[in-house]
């Protein structure tokens, strides 16, 4: 069990140290809580995403109007013993908080009708051990916390101690009372005791705070774009360094450094763990190892993202030629690539099935492949249903919604995501690519080794598209183009 001190106690309630900390005197206790000066009194401002929650809170609300709903923040996840990962809120609890960066472990927001209050483990009196002793929540540990009054005006909700969550949640309810299943152990456990497991209805409200976001309001555009210019930021640093990269050795983790940098310094941190991919590694989808060396001739596969301080993040593929200047053979996979992009854009409009997006980019691969006489099959062929073939040189699909999660909105029903049709406000990426690994005996010795994505951030306008990633150059001249005025300087 816990003590409020984060301690481990005994049967006597004792506290049993832990082997790195150092007993506390009675003396001590005494002279640290004296010849403070106090805290500000003046409000909070006002989160900026407060003017939109209410209304994302309402739409949940009236899908389920006689329900109390709980959304959690979630708590740490521990790292390695007593070292924890940096705290990022569940995003649902984000989504309709406001509440971005690291607030708030342990907090919660109930929604009953039109009631929405959050708890929150409020600010302890500097006379109160959890001052100095709580790793978790103490003010000598973790800074300052809020009180419920500067919480309240920053995020414009009623706001309560969170030692008062189980008795409102044992009140009686007309409805269910539901729950985001897996988020905060504890609190399931406190919901299940008080109405029993209902994991049916506590699925249900999952998939539907993830269907909410499906659409994105003026504000999470807005941070969408921002976090794309924080990306084109963190690119152009990268470039700036690839000499050094080649230089120093271990070029990858290189470049993961500076991008990691400029995302941290610009926004609240990596959106994903960057993919720097050189050479045969491109050829690796999820390649976040990054241990390699990046070499003049090679290829240099970045897929990266800065996330802002509301959590919401871009997606941001560029493959740059490390010496600034493609090969014939890496420019011929990188033009097939983008022409395949270019469809999936322009299949990417209102009324437009998702998948529409991944049909129109995939037959561009597929016909490549064909010209290059690696296909085994007719292009109908590998296109139809049982066909496939195309995929050994693009396995993954070409788009996923974006938003305050990389991969955003993924507990939607199928029939509304995969299956769905784009309207107007929903953001996707289209990221096609073509991989074609140096032990491929089907393809051509001279493209062996090259891996190639392009990816772009798109928003579904009334009339067609608009990429929010478009600052970023994209043809082979372009990207040859910018990266010699970047290391110009």
């Amino acid at each position: 069990m816990r003590g409020r001190e984060g301690n481990d106690v005994n049967a006597d309630n004792q506290p049993v140290l832990p082997n790195r900390q150092v007993p506390y005197s009675e003396a001590f206790k005494t002279f640290i809580a004296q010849q403070w000066a106090p805290y500000a009194t003046t409000a909070a401002e006002p989160n900026p995403a407060a003017v939109w929650t209410g209304a994302r809170r309402a739409a949940v609300v009236a899908q389920f109007p006689d329900d109390r709903l709980v959304i959690p923040a979630g708590g740490y996840k521990v790292r390695s013993n007593d070292c924890d990962y940096r705290f990022r809120p569940h995003s649902a609890f984000a989504h309709l908080t406001g509440l971005g960066e690291d607030f708030e472990p342990d907090a919660a927001l109930v929604l009953e009708g039109e009631r929405a209050t959050l708890y929150f483990h409020e600010r302890v009196a500097r006379t109160d051990p959890e001052f100095y002793s709580s790793a978790e929540y103490g003010e000598m540990w973790v800074g300052a916390r809020p009180s419920l009054a500067e919480m309240a005006d920053l995020t414009g909700l009623e706001v309560r101690d969170s030692s008062e969550l189980k008795a409102r949640l044992a009140e009686s309810v007309s409805g269910r009372l539901r729950v985001v299943p897996s988020v905060d152990p504890s609190l399931q456990r406190l919901v299940d005791a008080l109405r029993g497991p209902d994991s049916e209805a506590d699925k249900a409200f999952e998939v539907a705070l993830s269907e909410l976001r499906l659409t994105k309001d003026a504000f999470e555009i807005a941070e969408l774009g921002r976090a794309c210019a924080a990306t084109k930021a963190g690119f152009d640093a990268v470039i700036a360094a690839l000499p050094e990269a080649v230089a120093n050795g271990r070029g990858e983790r290189w470049v993961e450094g500076v991008f990691g940098l400029h995302a941290r310094h610009l926004g609240n941190g990596l959106g994903y763990d960057t993919i720097a991919a050189g050479g045969e590694h491109a050829c690796t989808l999820h390649w976040i190892r990054n241990n390699g060396p990046l070499n003049d001739g090679d290829l240099l596969l970045l897929d990266a993202g800065v996330e802002v301080e509301s959590l919401y993040t871009a997606d941001i593929t560029r493959t740059l030629p490390v010496s600034g200047h493609f090969t014939p053979a890496q420019r011929q996979v990188y033009q097939a690539v983008l022409d395949a992009q270019s469809a999936g854009i322009a299949a990417a409009r209102p009324g437009a099935k998702f998948a529409d997006v991944h049909a129109a980019a995939t037959r561009v691969v597929a016909e490549k492949l064909a010209q290059w006489g690696i296909l085994p099959v007719a292009v109908e062929q590998t296109l139809s249903q049982d066909g496939g073939e195309f995929r050994r040189w693009m396995v993954h699909g070409t788009s996923h919604h974006l938003g305050i999660d990389v991969h955003d909105c993924a507990q939607a029903r199928r029939e509304l995501y995969r299956g769905g049709e784009l309207k107007p406000g929903m953001v996707i990426t289209v990221e096609p690519g073509i991989y074609l690994k140096s032990t491929d005996l089907l393809v051509p010795e001279a493209l062996r080794g090259i891996g190639v994505r392009i990816e772009d951030d798109i928003l579904i306008t009334e009339d067609g598209c608009r990429v929010l990633s478009a600052d970023f150059p994209k043809t082979p001249d372009d990207v040859e183009a910018w990266m010699a005025e970047v290391q110009r300087g």
